[in-house]
């Protein structure tokens, strides 16, 4: 089983994927966030041969959802929507702020982002 997992942001949004037995999570790639963004994700999960999706949500430290959570699952629903794939949830508090501590000033902050919080929704299924 595969999985991707999204860091969705407004302006950039991370990307990871699991390895084939879905227990490991690898940072892939950073996108921006305009016009074709649902169009090259879908593209990723027929080149990765995606089998689920995991979508980062961000909620507050009292588990409310922060702005940017509303956008991040309705563009995750349109995703699984588009691919029929199955959808998944995971918290992404602090991932940024733990990918930024690995490595600071990298690119690809936002991918490492993604890694863990798929990372941790693989955690959970073992």
């Amino acid at each position: 089983m595969r999985y991707l997992g999204i860091d969705y942001g407004s302006k950039k949004v991370g990307l990871a994927v699991s390895d084939e037995s879905g227990r490991v999570a690898f940072p892939l790639r950073v996108i921006v966030n305009d016009k074709n963004l649902l169009a090259e994700v879908v593209k990723i999960c027929q080149q990765e041969k995606i089998d689920s999706i995991v979508c980062g949500l961000s909620l507050d430290f009292s588990g409310q959802n922060n702005p940017i959570a509303v956008d991040a699952k309705n563009f995750c629903d349109q995703l699984a929507t588009k691919t029929g794939l199955p959808l998944n949830f995971e918290n992404e508090a602090l991932t940024s702020v733990l990918a930024g501590q690995i490595s600071p000033r990298n690119k690809e902050l936002d991918a490492r982002a993604a890694a863990l919080i798929l990372q941790r929704y693989l955690d959970r299924q073992s």
